[in-house]
């Protein structure tokens, strides 16, 4: 399956939503620690990547989205604070065709609305969420409630107004934006939690992923104790994702180096597998929605692996 090389530091890949070959890769320079970064935007073809077109920033990229209602709009997070809007079918000089400052540190993640389709989120090392609409250049409201670093805010498939968010605080929060404050707080790790995700089947059932290591389950409704805990990443779990095709499949990625496939419905042998192709951090993962079995994955490592479950990524 093919792989391809990046100038700077992969840190997120997002198969596009409306193409089934098309996939995004946020890059940084030195590691994200300084420098600039380049937005990738690539097709597979049967003969490898093909690039389609790239955006190079002045600051390191950690995170992108795809629009849910143009197949042309991408949203970047970026180190400088700013959450900047491409548009691939605009002339390369008028990209980015919006350029958004209103976050005070570096944008963690950025996440589009599947429901309403106009609007996304984007998280801060602030330590604040704030919620967008493709129409204004300025946030709808800011979510201050954690009192650390968020670094995940990801919306929930089913629902419009309800999102979570995952936090150095060691917390995860649930939100409904018609509400003034967040609904539960899962006090999920004891260490900083770098990710969560949503079931795409059970709208109550929730993914995080620790520096401690682990990977919790929870149902929102009861956040006082986890369903279940998969072990095996030996340093700390940078990114989860459930898929979008089997209710209890999901993906996770580490600073081991490793991306790993559970089902968490065999907490007993709940590891798929265990993908050793990075040869550096692996930070960055996605799941096609349009082509069951279809993995991606970035690292530090300046590559992306697309592969299909069952396969060796390094499988050329």
């Amino acid at each position: 399956m093919p792989m391809f090389k990046t100038a700077f530091n992969g840190y997120a890949v997002k198969f596009s939503p409306f193409l089934e070959s098309r996939l995004a890769v946020a890059t940084s320079q030195n590691f994200g620690i300084i420098g600039s970064g380049r937005q990738y935007v690539l097709d597979l073809t049967p003969n490898g990547f093909v690039p389609v077109c790239s955006f190079d920033t002045p600051d390191g990229l950690y995170d992108c989205t795809w629009s849910e209602e143009n197949e042309n709009i991408l949203v970047s997070a970026s180190g400088d604070g700013s959450v900047k809007l491409w548009d691939l079918a605009a002339p390369p000089m008028a990209n980015p065709v919006s350029n958004r400052q209103e976050h005070s540190h570096e944008v963690a993640s950025v996440d589009w609305n599947m429901v309403r389709k106009d609007s996304f989120l984007s998280s801060s090392w602030d330590d604040t969420i704030r919620l967008w609409t493709v129409d204004s250049p300025q946030s709808l409201r800011a979510f201050v409630e954690h009192s650390y670093c968020v670094y995940k805010a990801v919306w929930n498939p089913r629902h419009a107004d309800i999102f979570a968010s995952a936090s150095g605080d060691c917390t995860v929060r649930i939100w409904d934006v018609r509400q003034p404050h967040s609904t539960y707080q899962i006090p999920g790790h004891e260490m900083e939690i770098l990710s969560c995700d949503w079931n795409k089947y059970n709208e109550f059932m929730l993914v995080s992923g620790s520096v401690d290591k682990s990977i919790k389950l929870w149902d929102v409704r009861n956040p006082r104790q986890e369903l279940t805990r998969l072990l095996g990443h030996t340093y700390a779990v940078r990114q989860v994702k459930f898929s979008p095709h089997q209710e209890s499949l999901l993906m996770s990625c580490s600073y081991d180096m490793t991306v790993c496939l559970w089902d968490y419905r065999a907490p007993e042998d709940a590891l798929l597998a265990r993908l050793a192709h990075h040869t550096e951090f692996a930070v960055g993962i996605d799941m096609s929605t349009l082509v069951e079995g279809l993995l991606a994955s970035t690292a530090w490592d300046e590559t992306v692996f697309v592969w299909q479950q069952g396969m060796d990524p390094r499988a050329a």
